[in-house]
């Protein structure tokens, strides 16, 4: 007896395509020929309406955002699908809060599973089982690839071979090592950052000095082949990720930063933390890997000065923020008023007070907005 009814052949069928990174996008074109070829089995099983759902090209079938399956899920719930048509399970999801929600959808308003080998109609108790131990496979073998591709990174990287991007200053040679950049503009000109922080103390007085003298940074335009440089006015990340990388103390250093996994919105999100271990706890720390612009104690010396500046700016911050609170009443400020201080270290700082008026409880407040220059 066949699966497939008339009911099934008077809604569309949906071909749903999906690779999972750009560059099977732009190589693996035999895999999405055969993806795209299922049109044609839709047909030759009598569906006249075939709709193709490619939304999700270039998206990983474990991620949380793909909008094609979305889409998917929408048109099964408005009962507007016969049936699901995808090359294998893994197609369509690799992960089992996706896959299961298919077919409890597809299972309520009765909407057929199509593969390459076979028909699934997800009210089927048989059906389903295998359906279920199809879902949990693909997402086994996601697992599977996803540990063995990050152990082989970790392995490449304990050697010091792992370079996913070379930092500025610096050029991979042929057998895969790091030398400074032959360019000796670029290598003076990394110099030159080390030289005014140790001169002026403070990743802002830095990028003050460069921008009042009009001296240009070398940027690496990413991609792949050779990567040109371009010199261009810079800014304070610029120069805070050359004080702050150890690659210029001649040290290699992977894992400085730590993911977590995060539910939002019923959905996994792995966010990687801004803040920065401390050296001691990197998963990889190779000192004398290449020359260095800088020595390594030096290094240290700079990520000291620089989180000592970061906690004292807190800490003025937290002190004014209380003082202007304490001395000067909300309901006085008339008009926009600007107070200049001069702190240690000539650092010029000023706190703007803009009258702000909002709406709470039946009585306007006032919100102090601060700007430091």
């Amino acid at each position: 007896m066949s699966k497939i009814t008339a009911d099934h052949l008077s809604l569309s069928a949906f071909v749903y395509v999906r690779q999972s990174t750009a560059y099977q996008v732009a190589n693996n074109l035999e895999s999405q020929r055969r993806q795209y070829s299922l049109v044609e089995r839709a047909r030759q099983l009598g569906w006249e309406t075939v709709e193709i759902v490619d939304d999700d090209l270039g998206r990983s079938g474990g991620g949380t955002a793909r909008p094609g399956f979305e889409k998917l899920l929408a048109a099964i719930c408005e009962g507007r699908v016969g049936a699901v048509v995808s090359l294998e399970a893994s197609r369509l999801a690799r992960n089992g809060r996706d896959w299961h929600t298919l077919l409890e959808f597809c299972g309520l308003v009765g909407t057929l599973i199509v593969d390459e080998e076979a028909i699934y109609d997800p009210r089927s108790p048989n059906d389903r089982l295998l359906l279920g131990m199809k879902g949990t496979m693909s997402e086994m073998e996601l697992s599977v690839f996803r540990q063995r591709s990050v152990e082989a990174m970790r392995q490449k990287a304990r050697r010091g071979d792992l370079h996913l991007t070379v930092a500025v200053g610096y050029v991979k040679t042929d057998d895969a090592r790091v030398e400074k950049d032959p360019d000796r503009r670029v290598q003076e000109s990394i110099l030159l950052v080390f030289r005014k922080f140790a001169e002026l103390q403070t990743v802002r007085q830095v990028l003050l000095w460069f921008r009042q003298e009009n001296v240009l940074v070398p940027s690496v335009i990413q991609g792949r082949g050779k990567r040109p440089i371009e010199w261009k006015a810079p800014v304070y990340h610029t120069l805070h990720h050359i004080l702050t990388n150890p690659v210029y103390a001649g040290s290699y250093a992977y894992g400085r930063r730590a993911t977590r996994v995060m539910i939002k919105d019923g959905r996994k999100r792995v966010t990687r933390d801004t803040l920065r271990r401390n050296s001691k706890d990197w998963e990889v720390l190779i000192h004398d890997h290449h020359e260095g612009y800088i020595s390594w104690a030096e290094f240290e010396r700079n990520q000291h000065l620089i989180a000592e500046n970061a906690n004292g700016k807190s800490y003025i911050d937290k002190t004014w923020r209380s003082f202007i609170a304490r001395t000067i009443p909300l309901r006085s400020l008339r008009s926009p008023t600007a107070y200049s201080i001069l702190w240690e270290r000539r650092q010029y700082a000023a706190i703007c007070l803009s009258r702000h008026v909002r709406r709470h409880g039946g009585r306007q407040l006032y919100r102090l907005r601060w700007h430091a220059s």
